[in-house]
């Protein structure tokens, strides 16, 4: 494989992962919203859901999931449930500020474990089988039609360790103390408007052709 072709491959998905989306809105929300810590593992969930969709992709089970249609709208659902449900929370969350129900107590939500907080990354990213049709559709343009293991696994590696090197700059730069502060002063709206996202990618995610 030649190494423009790998360059151009990772160049691709850096620049694709850099679009914000549910796995953005989930990191940079558990930072603001609980701590860096937190933050850092939904990153790593995230990232390890990349690295299964990469996985499979190289050797070609997505194509299945992408042509069984059943399967695809069930993990679409699946995936837009969980956004739902997360948007749910949010909200309801938001709502409690505004109508002086109780909260908890800080300017923060209580942090996850780190296998709760994983989880959360991971379903995230997982139940969204675009990334299926994305890392398809890209290997097929990119990669030559014969590669070799070692590139695939150079791949399958620096896929997940791409996204895990951004989730950690947008937790450190989201738990900022400044950010935090923000959050802290307006952390209604900035739960609505996070919680309407998920919402809208939810509907996104029903609704796709």
């Amino acid at each position: 494989m030649p190494v423009a072709s790998l360059v151009a491959l990772l160049t691709v998905w850096t620049l694709a992962l850099l679009i914000p989306g549910p796995d953005f809105l989930a990191v940079s929300h558990a930072s603001v919203a609980r701590s860096r810590r937190d933050a850092v593992f939904v990153g790593l969930g995230v990232a390890g859901a990349m690295a299964v969709w990469a996985t499979t992709s190289l050797v070609g089970l997505t194509v299945l999931l992408v042509k069984c249609q059943p399967l695809f709208e069930a993990v679409r659902l699946a995936g837009a449930g969980y956004l739902l449900w997360l948007a749910f929370q949010l909200l309801r969350s938001a709502a409690r500020r505004r109508t002086g129900g109780p909260v908890a107590a800080g300017p923060r939500i209580r942090p996850r474990g780190a296998i709760a907080a994983f989880r959360a990354g991971f379903l995230c990213n997982i139940g969204n089988p675009k990334a299926a049709v994305f890392f398809s559709s890209v290997f097929a343009a990119l990669l030559p039609p014969h590669v070799d293991w070692e590139y695939r696994t150079t791949i399958g590696v620096a896929i997940p360790a791409i996204g895990v090197a951004w989730y950690a700059l947008v937790a450190c730069l989201f738990s900022a103390q400044r950010v935090a502060a923000a959050y802290a002063r307006a952390r209604r709206v900035v739960d609505a408007v996070t919680g309407t996202l998920f919402a809208v990618l939810a509907g996104d995610l029903v609704f796709a052709e």
